[in-house]
């Protein structure tokens, strides 16, 4: 073990011992005692659920004969936030103000820390104190403790105060429950990180903001108090100030509307003599503390009218005021984000960049759109975050190399070619390729690595990228901005209720985002042009798409052959049918000594690196093929895996890499074809279903352009733009001498980039005879694709010199279908008859008694061929 490791592991023993003693001194810990002149009430209780003892700290103030006022505190807070409040009270009401559970002396620990259960505290409480009914003061979350009391026991609410008041969860934070239960709960998973994570033997549970403050606000559902309001039916204060940061004036506004008898104070600079003019915070929410007289005042006035029933009910309310408070909210209302909201919509937009930076400049532009942020503000955020991305990239680049790009999570967004080739590019362009990288999608992340990688100056790169930055973010905000106005426009707003044609607008933007700015250079205009082309033409859409028709066939299959599996009977020979997983070795080990198979060795993943490469080079020698040799994984479909080792090297350092069972062949020359045949169990004689045409591109050099702009001005080539640079790495950048041809693919796979051509007219007798002969040589098999490779068109039609690459089963497509000339109709109509095929030959199979498959078992199969095949065997087979 080095010295470095062994450090590291006792600063980690260390600190392990420090968090264990934290933890025991955490749960051996006191509550805080009450203060001076606070009471202590415990009883048995079953809020919440589970059975537990709850004790609750209080101030009880003022004659005891005298109409009891209830002051409930905010979050976090205590029963001080009144300390001063009560002093114009307690000469006529008798003033309690609990510790709510979780706060000063109260309980820590409490199942539940909602508004609706501490309301059930408060009633249990003053059960025990004897009081009937009281004038409720509540400071902020305290309110929506006070309307929770209202709901439990109408009858022993005189009246209700809200001041600073949380309410409906309209105005609240984002406005809506599910983005401010979000971020409540990521709050309160940060807080319990801290508590747990860090030790701190109890100091950090004696914060204000704290684990029990955070389940305050992550346990209540503010959903349940607009009902509550629009019922409430004894008379209401909404006392607030004019600058509250924390809850806006619009809260008080829309709980005063909705509750018709309310009566609204707006606590203004002018109510505030001892406020200096030029102070820069105004009256706002912690008035308790700054102008307690004057809350203390105004909230006197308002009990002593509800004492004497002159303060209205909503019986009494006027019939505007009752119309008023009838009508749906008007999300127009709600006001620009400010306080705590503020500042969580900027730090999410920065954070929002890491994920996508056109994602988060849209949402920050449709927020200026619906007049929530500012446009100066969300591009601030959007720049900061995409800074700060940009920079971490580079530094990436910077202090690991090439190294990092190994690993993840960097290996999962840019590859180690991507980053070479941007590396060329900024040594050749230096800052230019800062701005360009912004115009085309995909470069962005392997230039500012590369730029790490070749040591650029930190200052240089972090000024050019804040210029170009600040050139950007306000163009794509505002863009985002200026159409969300219309669409609101169009719309009527671009609220939660219009959210089909918000995410519509979105998926616009976002496609605006990644479009135009493409147009201000060739290259990014032949990128599009090869989007259009793989939207266009359905021969490039994924298989998601593409397979959504065939798989309702399936099923329709499925059904009238009474069973999903039958189609694994289709071949007896092939495990499964050949549906997925199915060893290429075992199905050409199948045709015994054909001399259509060429050679092929097995190489077993089990053997040392050493041995594999020694028992290909072997092979090489034996058969005396020519390079280049094709190695590809002995279960591997659609082309994945596939090698052309070019040389001896190639060949050495390829096996020893590869981790899995794989298949070493040698190639065949001439045109590839691939031969879909089929032969029904009662037939002596099958038949040639389908023959594709398998052209692998080129492109012819002039000496003047690179390969990559040879590809992108390719009237087809340019749609597959990004196969063929990770199919030529090393010379994607290179021009190309004059007159010379390059062969973009070696591997005659769609996936990776080859053209297939319909290719039925090439059916022959001779043809037919020769790849049924073949097919009966392998026992079993009645369904699927050959891949052959043939000296020439005219043997192909003869029957002569066929070459196997490959054979496939029951999920073998007849590959015919990708010919653009053949339309998705007439494809569809191909692959139709082709599964209706391989059930029909299942059903028959199956009834004769050959084993299926289960959809269990073929999951089982399709998991372990998408965790990559293993070997276990150490022997050599060929």
């Amino acid at each position: 073990m080095t010295r470095r490791r062994r450090v590291l592991l006792a600063l980690l023993a260390g600190y392990a011992a420090l968090l264990g003693a934290s933890w025991v001194a955490m749960e051996r810990a006191a509550g805080p005692a009450p203060r001076s002149g606070q009471s202590m009430e415990r009883w048995p209780s079953h809020v919440g659920g589970a059975p537990h003892e709850v004790a609750l700290a209080y101030s009880d103030r003022g004659p005891r004969d005298a109409p009891v006022v209830l002051l409930l505190h905010g979050s976090p807070g205590a029963h001080t936030d009144f300390l001063r409040v009560t002093d114009s009270l307690e000469d006529r009401f008798r003033c309690i103000a609990p510790n709510l559970p979780g706060f000063g002396a109260s309980s820590r620990w409490v199942p539940s820390y909602s508004a609706s259960a501490h309301a059930q505290y408060v009633l249990e409480l003053m059960d025990r104190l004897g009081v009937e009914s009281a004038h409720v003061v509540g400071y902020s979350m305290g309110s929506a403790v006070g309307l929770e009391l209202y709901g439990l026991a109408p009858t022993r609410v005189r009246s209700l105060v809200m001041f600073a008041a949380l309410g409906v969860v309209e105005l609240e934070l984002f406005g809506d429950h599910t983005l401010n239960h979000g971020l409540h709960q990521m709050q309160l998973a940060a807080l319990r990180a801290l508590r747990w994570g860090v030790p701190h033997f109890g100091a950090l549970d004696r914060f204000a903001l704290n684990v029990t403050y955070a389940r305050n606000f992550t346990d209540t559902d503010q959903r349940r108090l607009r009902p509550l309001l629009e019922a409430f039916e004894p008379p209401m204060y909404v006392l607030h100030g004019a600058e509250d940061f924390l809850v806006p004036l619009a809260a008080a506004e829309e709980h005063a509307r909705i509750v018709p008898q309310a009566q609204l104070d707006v606590v203004t600079r002018a109510d505030v003599p001892e406020l200096r003019a030029d102070a820069r915070l105004g009256p706002g929410h912690f008035l308790p503390f700054t102008s307690p007289e004057l809350v203390g005042e105004r909230v006197g006035r308002f009990l002593d009218r509800a004492e004497t029933g002159e303060a209205p009910r909503r019986r009494d309310a006027v019939e505007p005021r009752v119309r008023v408070a009838a009508a749906p909210f008007d999300p127009h209302t709600v006001p620009p984000f400010q306080g705590p909201a503020l500042l969580a919509i900027l730090v999410l937009l920065a954070l929002g960049t890491l994920v996508s930076e056109d994602l988060a400049c849209i949402a920050a532009g449709l927020l200026v759109a619906d007049e929530r942020l500012s446009f100066w503000a969300a591009s601030a955020a959007c720049f900061v975050g995409i800074f700060v991305g940009d920079m971490l990239l580079f530094l990436a680049g910077r202090l690991f190399g090439r190294t990092a790009l190994r690993h993840r999570p960097l290996r999962w967004f840019v590859n180690e070619d991507a980053v070479a080739r941007a590396s060329r590019w900024f040594s050749e362009r230096g800052a230019a390729m800062i701005f360009l990288s912004r115009l085309t999608p995909g470069l962005r992340l392997p230039t500012y690595v590369a730029a790490g990688i070749l040591r650029t100056s930190i200052v240089k790169f972090a000024l050019l990228f804040a210029l170009a930055g600040v050139v950007w973010v306000p163009a794509l905000v505002g863009l985002a901005a200026v159409l969300g106005r219309e669409a609101a426009g169009l719309l009527g707003g671009l609220g939660w209720s219009k959210l089909p044609w918000l995410i519509a607008l979105v998926l616009l933007l976002r496609e605006l985002f990644g479009t135009v700015p493409m147009l201000f250079t060739h290259r990014g205009r032949r990128l599009l042009r090869g989007r259009w082309i793989r939207r266009t033409r359905w021969e490039y859409w994924p298989p998601w798409i593409t397979y959504a028709p065939i798989l309702c066939w399936i099923v329709w299959l499925a059904l009238r052959h009474r069973g999903f599996a039958k189609v694994t009977a289709a071949n007896p020979a092939i495990p499964g049918g050949g549906f997925v997983g199915e060893s290429k070795a075992e199905i050409l080990r199948g045709f015994g000594d054909a001399p259509e198979v060429p050679p092929w060795l097995l190489l077993r993943a089990g053997l040392s690196p050493d041995a594999r490469a020694a028992h290909a080079l072997a092979f090489v020698a034996e058969h005396r093929l020519d390079f280049p040799v094709i190695l590809k994984p002995d279960t591997g479909q659609r082309g994945s895996g596939v090698y052309a080792a070019r040389d001896e090297a190639e060949l050495d350092a390829a096996v020893r890499r590869h981790p899995h069972d794989t298949l070493v062949q040698a190639r065949v020359d001439g045109p590839e074809y691939g031969v879909f045949y089929i032969r029904r169990p009662e037939e002596p004689v099958g038949r040639i279903f389908a023959i594709t045409v398998k052209i692998l591109p080129t492109v012819v050099g002039d000496g003047v352009r690179t390969l990559e702009e040879l590809v992108l001005d390719d009237p087809r080539a340019c749609a597959l733009h990004a196969v063929y640079a990770r199919e030529n790495p090393a010379r994607f950048d290179v021009v190309v001498p004059h007159g010379e041809v390059v062969r973009l693919v070696d591997v005659g796979t769609h996936a990776r980039g080859a053209i297939f051509l319909d290719g039925r007219h090439l059916i022959t007798p001779e043809l037919t005879t020769a790849i049924d002969r073949l097919s009966q040589r392998f026992v079993g098999f009645h369904f699927g694709r050959y891949d052959l490779r043939v000296p020439s068109e005219a043997h192909l039609r003869r029957g002569e010199g066929l070459g196997v690459i490959e054979l496939n089963g029951v999920t073998s497509e007849a590959t015919n279908v990708y010919d653009p000339a053949l339309g998705i109709v007439e494809s569809y109509r191909v692959l139709f008859a082709q599964w209706s095929a391989a059930y029909e030959i299942g059903a028959v199979h199956a009834a004769r008694g050959t084993p299926t498959v289960n959809p269990v078992g073929l999951l089982r199969a399709w998991l372990r061929y998408r965790r990559g095949p293993r070997g276990h065997r150490t022997s050599v087979d060929a």
